[in-house]
């Protein structure tokens, strides 16, 4: 699990079919082989950690493809958050490292102090999609503020844009999604049970019988 509040950025220095090496930003300290940390909201295992930092995944082939880990140029910039620690603050929101879709990011601009980011709306999430709900952004936790038919839009503090590789995005790449995992869960319930008949014991002969 993470918090969408992301930790160093790294440049993607190498990839192929099944590695992916990456140059942080900042250095990690204690770092384990088999960790969990989330490269772009993807949850990834770390398989080495070399003397000069540079940090080495075994990525599947369907990592890459379904989401925008492979179509981001080699020197191009991407987000990193370590799993979190059982009893550190929750200072974003659940987020499970499973990206649900990509997206096009459709622009930015100005509004006041604050920078908002639009991005085109998949229509498999759109029951997960409500204004001031959770949404992960490349990994990012961001609140949703506005969701239209076909886009939706965040607003970010310049810190975020500054710190985070969504100052790198450009109009028509791909955004990694990962929606809410409540609004998830409870959009699956609603469909279970709207789609599930209700059953009933009473009938015309029942009624009789207990003298209606």
């Amino acid at each position: 699990m993470f918090t969408g509040l992301i930790e160093t950025t790294a440049e993607i220095i190498g990839r192929d079919i099944n590695k992916l090496r990456l140059r942080p930003a900042k250095a990690f300290e204690d770092l384990i082989r088999g960790e969990s940390i989330a490269v772009n909201g993807a949850c990834l295992t770390l398989e080495s950690c070399a003397a000069d930092g540079i940090l080495e995944f075994h990525t599947l082939e369907e990592t890459l493809t379904r989401t925008n880990l492979g179509s981001i140029k080699l020197g191009g910039l991407v987000n990193l958050e370590r799993a979190l620690q059982v009893g550190a603050r929750l200072g974003g929101h659940i987020v499970t490292g499973h990206i649900d879709t990509t997206a096009k990011f459709l622009g930015m601009r100005k509004q006041g102090d604050d920078i908002e980011y639009r991005v085109a709306l998949p229509e498999e999430l759109k029951p997960c999609m409500v204004s001031k709900g959770s949404i992960s952004l490349d990994g990012v936790s961001l609140t949703l503020v506005d969701v239209g038919e076909d886009s939706f839009s965040v607003h970010l503090i310049p810190v975020t844009l500054e710190e985070t590789a969504l100052r790198q995005r450009r109009i028509g790449d791909l955004i990694n999604l990962e929606a809410d995992l409540l609004g998830k869960y409870v959009q699956r319930q609603l469909a279970y049970f709207m789609d599930k008949k209700p059953v009933s014991n009473v009938t015309m002969e029942n009624l009789i019988k207990a003298g209606w």
